[in-house]
């Protein structure tokens, strides 16, 4: 057991103890806001914004381009996101969970190849093609994008996103050596799958017909 141990936090021998603290705080936060996000609370966007603007921090000093792009981006959208949720009318929710359309899908798509051909040229421009990390996170990055566009619309699908890009980052990150990060998504892996049912429950549920 000790071995293994000093296998995971060996890991961290080269870090300052400052980085290694904020990653504990970042992954606690992002933790929460999956949490808040599978509750289809409010409280997702204040807990992530905390989250992402950590890593944004730390992931351009781990050189990982596409991850700090997507936390950035994370960040401006949790904004929208927080306003897009709390609208109501009479004290009822104007923006329930739905299905993503058709058409919505096609916007997606279109994203996700955008967000492909940005975070190439971004990697590009600072010559950043170090590793084969680089072309997965590019791909991360694109799947992200999406999932937290769909996310701030509340669409139901964007949990599946979520946890494609999830299950990909583990060894991504394992491979970094921020172990506790990788842990983060094997997590965040667990909690979309919940999270999509719990979702997907809220979606089936018969919406009452006001007589008023």
């Amino acid at each position: 057991m000790s071995t293994v141990f000093e296998f995971l936090l060996g890991q961290y021998s080269g870090y300052a103890t400052a980085d290694i603290v904020l990653e504990v705080y970042g992954v606690l936060f992002g933790l929460l806001s999956v949490w808040f996000a599978k509750k289809n609370t409010i409280w997702v966007y204040p807990t992530g914004m905390i989250s992402t603007a950590i890593f944004v921090y730390l992931l351009i000093k781990w050189s990982l381009l596409g991850d700090m792009i997507i936390n950035a981006y994370y960040f401006i959208m949790s904004a929208y996101g927080w306003y897009y949720w709390s609208k109501k009318e009479d004290e009822v929710i104007v923006h329930p969970v739905t299905a993503t359309t058709s058409k919505e899908f096609k916007t997606a798509a279109v994203l996700f190849l955008a967000s492909l051909l940005f975070v190439f040229c971004v990697y590009q421009a600072f010559d950043k093609w170090v590793d084969w990390t680089a072309y997965v996170d590019t791909f991360t990055t694109a799947i992200f994008f999406v999932g937290m566009g769909l996310m701030a619309r509340r669409k139901l699908e964007h949990w599946l996103f979520w946890i494609v890009g999830d299950i990909i980052s583990v060894p991504l990150y394992f491979y970094k050596g921020l172990i506790l990060t990788s842990l983060q998504y094997v997590i965040f892996t667990l909690i979309a799958i919940y999270g999509y049912r719990s979702w997907k429950k809220i979606l089936d549920k018969p919406t009452p017909i006001s007589l008023g």
